[in-house]
Order: structure tokens, then sequence, then C-alpha cells
């Protein structure tokens, strides 16, 4: 099974976070879900071309934050056209240095990998997202969720309160 997410599944949730800061609510509902990302997570991106320009902000944030960045082929060069460091990482059927090596190998901490009409991308991504799942790594396959994990990512205390305390 695709863990790719339609839209039909986008918005069902499974955890909920409550607070009066809303990047502190969105971090509460990641780690409930048993998702942290950290400054230190390096990130794999396969983005597809028409989610790059979408996608800027988010690599400028995990460049500001200091996560390291692997990408495929178009992606790395959409990162490099934009000045900042990635690692370049192959596609599944090459022989060394793939994207699954680099999963198996546990150099990543979180993926994203937009979806693409192109058959050979789709089955790479495909894989991509089965083997995140298979290695309990974080993927994510919208960029508005992936901005929103990485927006989470602060040094600020979670509090617990009951639920009548928000009203």
């Amino acid at each position: 099974v695709d863990t790719f997410l339609g839209p039909e599944m986008k918005s069902t949730g499974e955890v909920m976070g409550i607070d009066q800061d809303f990047h502190v609510a969105i971090k509460k509902a990641f780690i409930s879900k048993g998702i942290e990302i950290n400054n230190q997570t390096p990130f794999l991106l396969s983005i597809a071309d028409r989610d790059k320009n979408e996608a800027t902000g988010f690599i400028k944030q995990l460049v500001e934050n200091g996560n390291q960045l692997f990408a495929t082929e178009g992606t790395y060069k959409f990162i490099k056209s934009l000045g900042y460091e990635v690692i370049m990482v192959n596609k599944i059927l090459s022989r060394s240095n793939t994207v699954l090596d680099i999963i198996d190998e546990g150099k990543v901490g979180a993926i994203l990998n937009t979806v693409t009409g192109d058959r050979a991308s789709l089955q790479d991504g495909y894989y991509i997202r089965r083997r995140a799942t298979e290695s309990n790594i974080p993927c994510y396959t919208s960029i508005d969720t992936a901005i929103a994990s990485v927006m989470a990512i602060s040094d600020e205390k979670i509090n617990a309160k009951a639920i009548n305390d928000y009203y």
C-alpha cells in the first residue's frame, strides 16, 4: 500500500494538539504521533517540479535551522540554484548511494516526497515512501505538513493542561 495521502485522507487526523500558541500545538500533535523533528534531523527531499517554488521557503527554513539536506537529482539542482548546500543521492535503479541506501544506513531522519505524474518518479516515490514507513521515518507528501513540522521546532516548554483550561 502506498502511503501517499489523497484528498479524502488528508483531512483525516489521528492526533490532536492544543495550545495557545499554534506552533506548540502542532509540536504536541507531532510528538503524540511519535514524530520529533529537530535541527539535527537530516532531510531527504524529492520534490515534484510543480512543487519546487512552493518548497523554497521550507528549504530556506531547513538551511537556517542547520538541517543537513539530501536530494534526488532534480531537487538537488533546484536547491543548488538557490545557493544552498545539499548532497545528491541517486534514483533507485542506480548502482550506489541511492535514496534507499541512505534510508537504510540511517542517514536521514525525515523525508519530503511530493508526487509527480512521471511514471519513473512515481515508482521511485512509492519505494521511498514505503521504505520510510518500514524504517519508522516521518515521510511528508505535502509541503504544508512538512512546513508545519519544521515550524514546530522550538525550545519552548510544553505544558499540559486540562482541555477546559483553554477556554
